[in-house]
């Protein structure tokens, strides 16, 4: 036989204890304010949650949990003004007749040093280059107007067409018109050994010949007399002589300018020498009378007006590298002759070292040829 001893039940113990303890005024009061502490926390921890939400900005973006930070410094360099650029440099064509002088700041550079003047000044005038009178919104490189009348180095003479040729050989002088004297032998009179004839006036040229001979009337009479006379083109005349002579400089197209310098003298305009300056002049030079060669010996009178753009690359060599583009309003003939007018003389001597320093190994150029 086994026995259980039971424990004895907690909840009339726990019952005579809060009993006893309410009786009590003082342990009242205590347990009234215990119970008010967890009512506070409890109704606390429920509602906290909803009064300290805060709703998220529009567009703002957290970033991710595994994200990481870092700072940047930055040298002091850094923050330093870059340097501004320089102007960039311009090319001119000078006036080979105006004394040479350096010009004080200038961009433009040339074959030559030279400081920009005008036979009439323009008050206050400021400009580097001449007042001149020419197209509106051109670009030119020019100031002065010319033929380039040197030839050009190791360049063999072409022989003209057999047309041409034969039309400037020496032609014999037209033959003088020539008429027989007029008048028949007439015998009249009583005496029968006297001699008669009619009367008429002399025709023009009369010599004592059995046959009038065809010529022109106004030819001088001079034996062996002959003409060098050139067959004219009627469509294509040739130029008057020229009295002024004429300066030894490209053909040039002006640039209006209204606004040019205060110094007197023979036109110019600001440019200083440089290499790069000598060595393009030059070339264009020869590359102008080059193109001029082919037009005359191709016989190709574009339309008037018309322009081809030829933009190439050159290399520190002198060789055309290639050509790039060709814009052209004119026939496919005067398109050829400008490109062979560039490529035809190349190459034209190697770069000096100060210009492979600014241009590099190649350079691209662009070529206008207008046709006037």
């Amino acid at each position: 036989m086994s026995q259980t001893i039971a424990a004895p039940s907690v909840n009339p113990s726990a019952r005579r204890m809060l009993v006893r303890a309410w009786s009590d005024p003082e342990s009242r009061s205590t347990l009234v304010g215990l119970a008010g502490v967890i009512l506070f926390y409890l109704l606390l921890w429920l509602v906290a949650p909803y009064i300290l939400h805060f709703e998220p900005a529009p567009g703002a973006s957290h970033p991710p949990a595994a994200a990481k930070l870092f700072n940047i410094e930055l040298a002091p360099d850094v923050f330093t003004k870059p340097a501004p650029k320089p102007p960039p440099f311009k090319f001119v064509e000078t006036n080979p007749d105006a004394p040479e002088n350096t010009p004080d700041q200038t961009n433009n550079f040339a074959a030559r040093n030279q400081q920009v003047a005008q036979e009439k000044p323009t008050p206050d005038g400021k400009s580097d280059r001449p007042a001149l009178e020419g197209k509106k919104d051109f670009d030119s490189t020019q100031i002065v107007d010319g033929h380039l009348n040197q030839p050009l180095e190791n360049i063999e003479a072409v022989p003209p067409p057999t047309e041409t040729r034969e039309a400037q050989q020496s032609i014999a002088a037209p033959k003088l018109e020539q008429n027989p004297l007029p008048g028949f032998e007439k015998k009249q009179g009583d005496d029968p050994d006297s001699f008669g004839s009619n009367v008429v006036k002399l025709p023009t040229n009369p010599k004592p010949i059995p046959e009038k001979i065809e010529g022109a009337k106004d030819v001088p009479e001079v034996e062996g007399a002959s003409a060098n006379q050139i067959a004219i083109d009627p469509q294509h005349p040739r130029p008057r002589p020229q009295v002024v002579k004429q300066q030894n400089t490209r053909p040039a197209i002006f640039a209006e300018n209204k606004f040019g310098t205060s110094n007197i003298g023979n036109i110019a305009v600001d440019a200083k020498w440089s290499n790069y300056g000598a060595y393009l002049q030059r070339m264009i030079d020869t590359v102008q009378t080059q193109w001029e060669r082919i037009l005359i010996d191709s016989r190709i009178y574009p339309a008037s007006g018309s322009t081809v753009t030829v933009k190439f690359i050159m290399d520190s060599e002198g060789k055309i590298a290639r050509i790039v583009n060709v814009d052209s309003t004119a026939s496919d003939s005067a398109s050829r002759a400008c490109i062979s007018g560039i490529t035809d003389r190349a190459p034209y001597g190697p770069w000096t070292d100060d210009m492979i320093a600014m241009l590099g190994k190649q350079q691209e150029m662009t070529f206008t040829f207008y046709y006037q």
